[in-house]
């Protein structure tokens, strides 16, 4: 897929991928977009253009992945951009799966049908994984991360780093999450049965596929960016 660059229109770039449309709002910008390049856009919201290109290829493009070009970037923008992605999936993404879902098993036949008992279930699941995992980063991973940055800049290095933390709040939870959402599209499109309304099951299908997509793409800045940055940082702290 062609990389999106700073010159071009950016109401073409997300004409052409409306999946674009909750990553750039996550920088601030809102549709109604004419006919700005990217750069002019940037310019207009005070963004810095080279990060929120890269982010945007990045998620667009499962090729390419700009490690080097990422690690210039300071953790604190990384991890704000993070904590944006969070608070998407909580104000917005998950309440929209949750409505369409219960208006879908609601009006589906069978109140005892247990595809649709299977359905909820594994949604349930994948909603406490993701919750922990944006309370473990709100509380213990993102406040770590950056006092970690924050002693290095100062030269300020201490004995306290906790290379169990990178574990625990590693590729584990990845999985998990990616997992459960998989196995929730996979369900309802292999196992489901009796009369349902299919507009509702499309609208989740498409939900948790964009979803899906979402938190695969970004998890990629989240592991194979930010855990090998802090790793690095705690050597230098060791």
């Amino acid at each position: 897929m062609p990389l999106v660059y700073s010159n071009m229109q950016m109401s073409e770039v997300v004409e052409e991928h409306l999946s674009l449309i909750p990553v750039i709002n996550r920088f601030g910008i809102r549709l109604g977009l004419g006919d700005k390049s990217v750069q002019e856009i940037c310019v207009e919201y005070e963004l810095d253009c080279d990060f929120l290109l890269t982010v945007i290829n990045t998620f667009l493009n499962e090729e390419y992945f700009p490690e080097k070009k990422l690690q210039t970037f300071h953790m604190s923008q990384i991890i704000d951009y993070l904590i944006k992605i969070n608070e998407s999936y909580l104000r917005y993404q998950i309440p929209n799966i949750e409505r369409h879902l219960g208006s879908f098993i609601a009006q589906s036949s069978g109140p005892t049908n247990s595809t649709l008992c299977l359905i909820g279930k594994f949604f349930q699941s994948f909603k406490e994984e993701l919750m922990n995992r944006i309370l473990k980063d709100e509380k213990e991973w993102f406040p770590y991360c950056l006092s970690l940055s924050e002693r290095l800049g100062m030269n300020q290095v201490q004995g306290d780093s906790n290379p169990d933390l990178l574990l625990d709040l590693g590729n584990q939870v990845e999985d998990t999450i990616e997992a459960l959402l998989a196995d929730l599209k996979s369900i309802m499109i292999k196992h489901l049965s009796g009369n349902y309304n299919e507009n509702l099951c499309y609208a989740v299908i498409f939900a948790i596929s964009s979803l899906e997509k979402d938190i695969k793409q970004h998890n990629r800045i989240r592991f194979r960016i930010l855990t090998p940055m802090v790793a690095a940082m705690e050597k230098l702290c060791s």
